[in-house]
């Protein structure tokens, strides 16, 4: 595939898919380590093991994959946005007006 571009179905650990964010938002290994709190090492290995299961090249390559196949989001570019749930409950006011109009056309007839 052109640009070391890879299939979306990769299988990719939690942690995997948290150093791939964190690559994304444009951290060092060094910042991604203090940042999950592991060694620099370990955050090597995990992005050579990322960069080979993706078939990438390098970081840039492994962003764009992760954008391309919905794993990371920038900026919410390529993002699914869902409603935010709340507890208040949803205004209700221009739906009852509707049936009572309803019911009062019914009420006519």
């Amino acid at each position: 595939m052109a640009g070391g571009e890879s299939q979306t179905h990769v299988t990719l650990s939690e942690r995997e898919l948290q150093v791939i964010e964190l690559v994304a938002s444009g951290l060092t290994n060094q910042d991604i380590a203090e940042s999950l709190e592991i060694s620099k090492r370990t955050v090597d290995n995990h992005i050579s093991n990322i960069l080979n299961k993706t078939k990438t090249a390098n970081r840039v390559a492994l962003v764009r994959w992760a954008l391309q196949s919905g794993k990371v989001c920038i900026d919410d570019v390529n993002c699914c946005t869902l409603p935010q749930l709340t507890d208040e409950e949803p205004e209700l006011e221009p739906v009852q007006e509707q049936i009572e109009d309803t019911q009062e056309i019914e009420d006519l007839g």
